[in-house]
C-alpha cells in the first residue's frame, strides 16, 4: 500500500514560535512512524516580524504562493511588539493569510486536559468541553489598514455579508451535529450584540434564518457581555458558540484563562479547502529562547491538522494519528509526567516534546480515547 505524501508549509515566525513548531514536528515524526500509511513533507518558509525587519517585507509573494499552494499551513507565532508598520500597527502575517487564503473560520477548542488545573475552583470546571467558532474574514477587523484616522478623528468599519455569515453558520451547525455524535450537548449559540449594533441584528437574523435548515440542532442567541459572564460562572454549559471576529478574539483568551492558559489553546483557521493550524498564543518574545514555552497549543493544533487533513484528502491514516497525539497529550499531564512552567513546574519546551512523543509509542495512550 503507498503512503500518500502531503505537504506541510511550515511558518515558525518569530519569539517562541520556532522553539513550539519545533516541538510539534518531534511529536510529528513520531506518529508518523507509529501509525503509517501517510508521509508530512514539511518546507520551512520565513515570514514575520524579523523577516520584515531585515528585508522590509514580512511575507514575500513567493513565500504567500508556496504556503497557498500546500496541502496545510503549520504555524507558529508572528509580531513582535517593537516591529511596527508605519501606521503603528504591528506585523502580522496571519491576518492577510487569512483575508488571502478565505480563512474564514477560527476554530477554537477550550477542553480542560486532565491533570492541568482550572482557574475556576467548582469541581464542574472538569467538564469544560466547547468550542469557539470566530469568523476571520469580516467584522470589525475588516477596517484593518482601512480605516479613516485623522488629527481629531478616527473610525474603522465593522462588515457583515449574507454570504461569510451562512457559510459559517453551517459549519457551527456542522460542528455541533459532529460533537453530539460524541456525546456532545448538539447546541449553537450566537454570540453578537445585536441590542445595539444594526450589524449585529443583520448577524442575528441571518443566524435564525439558516438555523431552521437545522432542527436537529438546538440554537440560542446571546449578547457578548452576558457570554463573558457565563463563560467565568458556567462555561460547562456551553457547547459551540459562534461569534464576530473581534467578539471571538477576545472569547477565545478568556476561555483559555479556563483551561490553563494560553499554552493550552490549539486553533485551526479553516476555508473551503485550506488549513493553518496554530496556537492560539503570541510570540511571547520576554521568554524566546529561554526553553520554557509550553508547546501543548501547538501539539495540539498539529493534532487538528492531522484530523482535518484526514477528513479532506480521505486519508484515514491521518485521523487515527490525530487520535494519537491528544490521547498522548491527555496521558502526560493525566500522569503527572509533565508540568509546564507557568503551572509551577519546571518541565520545559523539550521535556513536553520528549514526554509527548515517547506517550504516542506507548500501550497507555492508545487505549485512552
Amino acid at each position: 500500500m503507498n503512503e500518500a505524501t502531503l505537504d506541510i508549509a511550515v511558518m515558525a515566525g518569530d519569539g517562541i514560535g520556532p522553539e513550539v513548531v519545533e516541538a510539534a514536528l518531534r511529536v510529528l515524526e513520531a506518529v508518523q512512524r507509529r501509525v503509517g500509511g501517510f508521509r508530512l513533507s514539511f518546507t520551512h518558509l520565513e515570514a514575520g516580524a524579523e523577516a520584515y525587519r531585515r528585508t522590509g517585507v514580512a511575507m514575500s509573494e513567493e513565500v504567500f504562493e508556496r504556503a497557498a499552494s500546500a496541502d496545510a499551513i503549520l504555524f507558529g507565532a508572528m509580531g513582535l511588539p517593537h516591529v511596527r508598520l508605519p501606521d503603528g500597527r504591528e506585523i502580522a502575517p496571519q491576518l492577510d493569510l487569512r483575508e488571502r487564503l478565505g480563512l474564514f473560520a477560527g476554530v477554537r477548542p477550550i477542553r480542560l486536559l486532565p491533570g492541568v488545573p482550572s482557574a475556576l475552583a467548582d469541581p464542574r470546571a472538569r467538564a469544560i468541553d466547547l468550542v469557539i467558532l470566530r469568523e476571520q474574514t469580516e467584522g470589525l477587523f475588516a477596517g484593518r489598514g482601512r480605516g479613516a484616522v485623522s488629527a481629531d478623528r478616527a473610525e474603522d468599519r465593522l462588515v457583515v455579508t449574507r454570504a461569510a455569515s451562512e457559510r459559517l453558520f453551517d459549519m457551527a451547525f456542522a460542528l455541533a451535529r459532529e460533537r453530539k455524535g460524541r456525546g456532545g450537548k448538539g447546541r449553537v449559540d450566537l454570540v453578537d450584540k445585536a441590542n445595539v449594533l444594526g450589524s449585529m441584528a443583520f448577524f442575528r437574523a441571518v443566524f435564525l434564518e439558516r438555523a431552521k435548515l437545522h432542527p436537529d440542532i438546538a440554537v440560542g442567541c446571546r449578547y457578548v457581555d452576558a457570554t463573558a459572564l457565563d463563560l467565568v460562572r458556567r462555561p460547562w454549559d456551553f457547547d459551540v458558540l459562534v461569534t464576530e471576529n473581534l467578539m471571538g478574539d477576545i472569547l477565545s483568551d478568556l476561555g483559555a484563562a479556563l483551561v490553563g492558559g494560553m499554552g493550552f489553546a490549539p486553533t485551526a483557521d479553516l476555508g473551503r479547502d485550506r488549513g493553518l493550524f496554530q496556537p492560539a498564543h503570541g510570540s511571547a518574545p520576554d521568554i524566546a529562547g529561554k526553553g520554557i514555552a509550553n508547546p501543548t497549543a501547538m501539539i495540539l493544533s498539529a493534532a487538528m491538522m492531522l484530523d482535518w487533513l484526514g477528513r479532506t484528502r480521505g486519508i484515514e491514516a491521518c485521523r487515527e494519528a490525530a487520535r494519537f497525539v491528544e490521547a498522548a497529550v491527555e496521558w502526560v499531564f493525566a500522569e503527572g509526567r509533565i508540568r509546564p512552567v507557568e503551572l509551577g513546574g519546571s518541565s520545559g519546551t523539550r521535556a513536553i516534546a520528549e514526554a509527548v512523543a515517547a506517550a504516542v509509542d506507548e500501550p497507555g495512550p492508545s487505549t485512552l480515547r
